[in-house]
């Protein structure tokens, strides 16, 4: 089991399944902003007290009956219960079904409707670096999930010191050649503690906006501080939620 919280938005009809775990060992991972991490690769958050089980996940989904069932992490492939709770969502609360984001590293998944990809680089020895994991598999599984029919977006933490225009570049230059009507999300990096790099300057960020907006035609960014990506509902009350499994 990897589901440790359900979550619910009733004003927007969407319950979010939490997941516990990642594939990949990004250091400016945002989720290392949050206090007792473990330190571990891939593990960027401390271990739950405990996961709900499949039958007490259906239980609280089917008390709210939501419309869409989002999955988030960590990375929420690694769950292995996910197919499962896919297949619930789809077939019997006839929900829409998206991850809410994911490295890509497993997808495309049966009884899924949509997926926010993370990209992390374009060029294969940073991609290596950065992750642990080959590039190809992230941008092949990407296709074959757009072939699929799966309702892709994309985003890309952009840090003018390791992970810059050319990076950046690349990866617009792949979306576009699928369809430039691909949504992307620019994410200006926000420091991690202990990690070596800066925040972007706000005319970094316009120069790599505009960038992306020469290849791709649904375009936003975002550039938090720490404090900020701490508080997100305080900025947006689609992150307004009430916990109805798990701690």
């Amino acid at each position: 089991m990897s589901f440790y919280r359900i979550t619910w938005n009733e004003k927007y009809d969407f319950a979010t399944l939490h997941n516990w775990g990642c594939t990949f060992q990004c250091p400016f991972c945002t989720y290392k902003l949050r206090s007792g991490a473990d330190g571990r690769p891939g593990f960027a958050e401390p271990r739950p007290r405990r996961f709900l089980t499949v039958d007490e996940q259906k239980a609280a989904l089917r008390q709210v009956h939501p419309g869409k069932v989002y999955v988030m992490g960590g990375e929420p492939t690694v769950a292995g219960e996910l197919a499962a709770m896919l297949a619930f969502a789809k077939h019997e609360l006839g929900a829409e079904t998206k991850l809410g984001h994911t490295n890509g590293s497993r997808l495309p998944l049966p009884d899924l409707d949509a997926a926010n990809v993370g990209f992390k680089a374009w060029s294969e020895e940073l991609h290596l670096k950065i992750t642990g994991r080959p590039k190809a598999l992230i941008y092949d599984n990407f296709r074959r999930a757009f072939d699929a029919g799966i309702k892709l977006s994309a985003n890309l933490v952009f840090i003018p010191e390791l992970v810059g225009l050319d990076e950046l570049e690349g990866l617009l230059r792949f979306l576009a050649g699928l369809d430039r009507g691909i949504p992307f999300h620019l994410n200006g990096y926000i420091p991690i503690p202990g990690q070596p790099w800066r925040r972007p300057r706000l005319d970094e960020m316009q120069e790599a906006l505009q960038l992306a907006a020469s290849y791709l035609n649904k375009v936003k960014s975002s550039h938090l501080t720490s404090a900020e990506a701490l508080n997100l509902e305080a900025r947006d009350d689609r992150f307004r939620v009430k916990i109805i499994a798990g701690d």
